[in-house]
């Protein structure tokens, strides 16, 4: 019995060093989330990657085919050209974090019912994905919402089947996920900008700054991290796009993004080797164009 007290003695976690205990504690906190990371994070990933490389088409046998998914991709302009639909996406990026700047200015100085416009330039980022699809369907049907608004203006000769028109349906898509992403880049862009102190306002007011002044010369500057931030996770949606078209349109008449097409092609047609190609290709552009954004705006930092 004193043997065994001895061994447990021994054993203890009090005669551990304190960095080996503190290296057991974090092992332990970190085993339960790292597991989970692994199993339907990285996993997934790497059997991406192998999928990629072959013909499998999520039931059969799968056979190695080396690099004819890729080639496929960019011969094949029914796969590769859709990305000119994220074109769309990419310019209204530009307009959203425009229009959420310049909100987010307005309402970072003493504005009557601040609070309020406040709730609503961000209520629509609360909204369900599928509602706002289903809204703005009867938003931009025939004789719908927006027809029935231009005829009240006077501007009835420039009612459009907006979503049936191959020229302005993807321009009407971006528009509604301009309205419904710029609530996000609005509340991250007006806390960075609270952040700054008034004192630097009231001095700049005292040398006869205006609005403007303070907008170039102090608010700009200040958040400029801010606002790299939010044109890299702008831009990375903007080549990702999927939600808005796939509710509205489900990808029809010139609206499928390459996510979508992506999607269509793994599981609708059963090409999973094929459609984890183009779900590689995609990861790789978001990163390019992610390292590329990084570099740009770290350069004067």
């Amino acid at each position: 019995m004193s043997k065994l007290k001895e061994i447990i003695s021994k054993m203890s976690f009090s005669n551990i060093s304190y960095k080996a205990q503190r290296n057991i504690i974090i092992i332990a906190f970190l085993a339960v989330p790292m597991t989970l990371l692994a199993t339907f994070a990285f996993l997934p990933v790497i059997n991406m990657f192998w999928y990629s490389f072959t013909d499998w088409n999520g039931y059969s046998k799968m056979n190695f085919v080396g690099l004819d998914n890729y080639k496929t991709i960019f011969s094949n302009p029914e796969y590769f050209s859709v990305f000119r639909v994220s074109l769309y996406y990419f310019f209204a990026t530009f307009v959203q974090l425009g229009i959420a700047l310049y909100f987010a200015t307005i309402l970072s100085f003493e504005v009557k019912f601040k609070n309020f416009f406040k709730g609503v330039l961000f209520f629509p980022y609360l909204l369900n994905g599928v509602a706002i699809g289903l809204m703005f369907l009867l938003f931009f049907r025939a004789d719908g919402t927006l027809d029935t608004v231009l005829h009240a203006i006077g501007l009835g000769d420039y009612t459009q089947m907006w979503l049936g028109n191959p020229k302005l349906i993807n321009i009407s898509l971006a528009g509604v996920s301009v309205w419904r992403y710029m609530g996000f880049n609005f509340i991250i862009f007006l806390g960075a900008i609270s952040s700054i102190p008034n004192e630097i306002y009231e001095a700049s007011e005292i040398d006869g700054a205006n609005r403007w002044h303070q907008f170039i010369y102090i608010i700009l500057p200040s958040i400029k991290i801010i606002v790299s931030l939010n044109l890299i996770l702008a831009v990375s949606g903007s080549l990702s796009a999927f939600e808005i078209p796939f509710i509205m349109t489900g990808g029809a008449n010139g609206s499928a993004t390459f996510v979508i097409q992506t999607v269509n092609t793994a599981f609708r047609y059963g090409k999973i080797g094929l459609g984890s190609a183009m779900a590689v290709v995609l990861l790789f552009i978001v990163v390019v164009v992610t390292g590329i954004q990084r570099k740009f705006f770290s350069e004067g930092d």
